[in-house]
């Protein structure tokens, strides 16, 4: 397995299998073009078989974090190590880049993300709930 950091619209494109909806053009040029953006695709005998995203977020008391957005993995690849070895991939990018932590959220009733996270050093923080906001855009 080779873990690459992606800033080619092409492979976010070759590797667009992996993510919930086809990649949108304009949003992976924005997202690419944002030194604080990053994405991490897994190769496998070449072909992409994973990606994980994570977006720096600095606050005036605390000093920057990475949130690991989303995880990805393609299913004949699932249960190899492959979400592991990106969620690692991106814990140690986050430390080249001077980040004091990484947090993600993910479903209660998502073994599968609870395991790979936990098998890459995460630890549940208790107490926490997720709050979202939805919006209509024109």
């Amino acid at each position: 397995m080779e873990i690459r950091r992606i800033a080619q619209a092409e492979a976010v494109h070759a590797a667009g299998h992996l993510f919930d909806t086809p990649p949108v053009p304009e949003a992976t040029e924005r997202f690419l073009a944002d030194e604080r953006h990053h994405l991490l695709i897994a190769y496998v005998d070449g072909a992409p078989a994973g990606m994980v995203t994570g977006v720096e977020m600095t606050h005036p008391d605390k000093g920057t974090e990475m949130f690991l957005y989303e995880l990805g993995v393609d299913e004949p690849f699932r249960g190899r190590g492959v979400g592991r070895a990106l969620v690692s991939a991106l814990a140690d990018l986050s430390r080249e880049r001077g980040c004091y932590g990484l947090w993600t959220a993910t479903d209660e009733d998502n073994p599968a993300a609870l395991a790979t996270y936990r098998r890459a050093g995460g630890v549940p923080e208790a107490g926490q709930v997720a709050l979202t906001w939805t919006f209509d855009l024109p």
